[in-house]
Parts: C-alpha cells; sequence; structure tokens
C-alpha cells in the first residue's frame, strides 16, 4: 500500500503550497512562506489570524481591473523611469484611469519624474487623495508626506509594511483601470509586503527591468526567483539603455556592453518573454528632471517607437 503524504495538521486553509505549519520552527521562515497573508503572524510564534487590513485592502482593490508590478534587481536600471513611460501611455487613453503607487519607501522619485514633488496628500471623507498629474492619472508616495525632499527616510520593516498598507486601504483610488506600482530594487520588506496585500485581490504580473551588461542581469535572476517563488506572473524583461545612436554621426555605441548576451540570452535561458530594448536618449533624463512626458514630446524618437511597442505588447498579454 502506497503512503500519502499529508500536510501537517496545523496549516491553514489558506496556506501554500509546502507550508512547513504554524508549529514549525520553520514557520513563517520556509521559503514557502514568502507572499504567505499570515507569514509574519506565524514567524512571531504568536498567531493572531489575518492581517486585519486585509478585508479593507481587498475592497478598495475591488475597483482595480489591472495591477502591474515594475522591479529590477539592481537601482539605476531605469526602473521608475519606465513606470512614468507606461503610466503616460496608459493615460493617454482619455477614458482610461490610471494610478500609479510608489513602494519606494527610502528613494521616492516617482514625484520628481511627474513634476509633482512639492504637493502634498489630502484627506477627505472617503480617504486619502492620491495627487493628480492629470485628470486619469493618479500618483501616491511617501515623498508628498515628508517636510522636505532632502529628509531621509531612515525605517525599519514594520513602518514601511504599516505605510503601504494604508496607501492601498486609506487610499481613495476610485475606479482604475491600472494601478502601476513601482517597487525598489531587490526583494525586502516592501515586495513582501505588495504581494502579501494583494494576494486575494491578485497581482497581474511584472514586468522586469535590466540593463545590458552582466552585474544588472544578476540581479534580475534573483527577481526572476522572488516572483516565481511567491506566484507572481512575469510579463517579460525589458532592456533599458540598450546602446546609443549618436545625433551627428548616427553611429551607434554599446555604452553599458551586454558581455553575455544581455537581456536577449536571459530572456532565452528562462523562458521569459524579451519585451523590447529601450535605445539610451539623453532626453529621457532630462524628461525626468523637469517632470514632463517625454512620449509626447518627443515622439520621433528611437526610444520612443521603443517604449510605445513594449507597452503595446503588455497590453496584448494582458487581455488574452
Amino acid at each position: 500500500m502506497i503512503a500519502v503524504q499529508r500536510p501537517p495538521a496545523d496549516v491553514p486553509e489558506d496556506a501554500p503550497e509546502h507550508c512547513p505549519g504554524t508549529e514549525s520552527e520553520l514557520a513563517g521562515k520556509a521559503d514557502a512562506c514568502a507572499g504567505c497573508a499570515n507569514q509574519e503572524i506565524c514567524a512571531s510564534s504568536t498567531p493572531k489570524g489575518p492581517d486585519p487590513a486585509l478585508p479593507f485592502i481587498r475592497q478598495r482593490m475591488s475597483t482595480v481591473k489591472r495591477k502591474i508590478l515594475v522591479l529590477s534587481g539592481k537601482g539605476g536600471v531605469g526602473k521608475s523611469t519606465f513606470t512614468a513611460q507606461l503610466a503616460w501611455a496608459f493615460a493617454s487613453d482619455e477614458n482610461a484611469q490610471t494610478g500609479i503607487m510608489d513602494v519606494d519607501i527610502c528613494g521616492p522619485s516617482i514625484p520628481t519624474i511627474f513634476g509633482i514633488s512639492e504637493e502634498k496628500v489630502h484627506t477627505s471623507s472617503t480617504g486619502w487623495s492620491p495627487v493628480y498629474v492629470q485628470d486619469n492619472l493618479g500618483v501616491m508616495s511617501v515623498a508628498f508626506m515628508l517636510p522636505s525632499s532632502k529628509n531621509a527616510v531612515m525605517w525599519r520593516g514594520p513602518k514601511k509594511n504599516g505605510l503601504i498598507s494604508q496607501f492601498l486601504k486609506d487610499v481613495d483610488w476610485g475606479d482604475l483601470d491600472w494601478l502601476i506600482v513601482d517597487t525598489p530594487p531587490g526583494t525586502s520588506d516592501e515586495h513582501l509586503s505588495i504581494v502579501q496585500y494583494l494576494k486575494e485581490s491578485g497581482i497581474d504580473g511584472a514586468v522586469l527591468i535590466t540593463t545590458p551588461q552582466e552585474v544588472a542581469l544578476q540581479d534580475v535572476r534573483r527577481e526572476i526567483d522572488f516572483c516565481r517563488k511567491v506566484g507572481i506572473p512575469i510579463l517579460g524583461l525589458v532592456e533599458n539603455m540598450s546602446g546609443f545612436v549618436c545625433p551627428s554621426c548616427k553611429n551607434e555605441s554599446q555604452i553599458f556592453i551586454p558581455s553575455t548576451g544581455g537581456a536577449k540570452r536571459l530572456a532565452q535561458e528562462t523562458g521569459i518573454e524579451l519585451l523590447g530594448a529601450v535605445p539610451l536618449d539623453p532626453r529621457i533624463g532630462k524628461s525626468a528632471d523637469y517632470g514632463f512626458n517625454f512620449l509626447q514630446e518627443f515622439p520621433d524618437s528611437p526610444a520612443t517607437k521603443a517604449y510605445l511597442d513594449i507597452i503595446e505588447r503588455i497590453q496584448t498579454i494582458l487581455e488574452q
């Protein structure tokens, strides 16, 4: 007779596969625990039930059609800039409502990229109001709550976790077609919090941003492993800073040498789609510094075409 291996009796009904059980020494600490709504409770060894914020988050998120995470393993690869272009493109449809949630708590750059860094959060009877770039594009960021852009945010995990919870349950997002979550580099507290809080509401997918050189690709491999462990669908890879065409001589230079084959090779190795490659254009940085829409201001740029092709592909994948 073949013995059937049964899960421990103390495994909650909503637990992920391979849950070690709430009484195990590995409770809340095993790989399978990553992204579970009960992870912190199990790890504390004082189970108190699911996070009370979850029902309120589920209610807020019920009016959001699509939720996309923008991730990068390493900082400085253009993740927030890509988030901004994605949002500008979605918001170009006047009938679509778009929101950006900036959970890069220690390095919030989204307000600067959109030219709204001096704005503050307002409250109403329905909760916190996002800061609106235009009628159909709202942003929420910790930067709106700081006395000055020079103030450092020095928070431990629980406080970051609490703010992300508030962004999800207390912000009056309204009816959104798209909610784009801009995350910090790596796989840390902010990422686990987002996965935990949106587990029931669902994350439609993640876009992973990299640059061509191996030092960036190494960290993207870790990001891929994170997504697979916590069950986030990966929409694809985007390679930023992929070559530079001189506006004078028209010669192309590889500023960041793809010594190991770049994102194309990584996509082949991992079976993940390469959504596209965005060439360097100094005007992208200028648009981020001054807070204007790069896609609208420079429609003839090769980078604009690359961005729009990538965004169109993301929409196609999500509509399948």
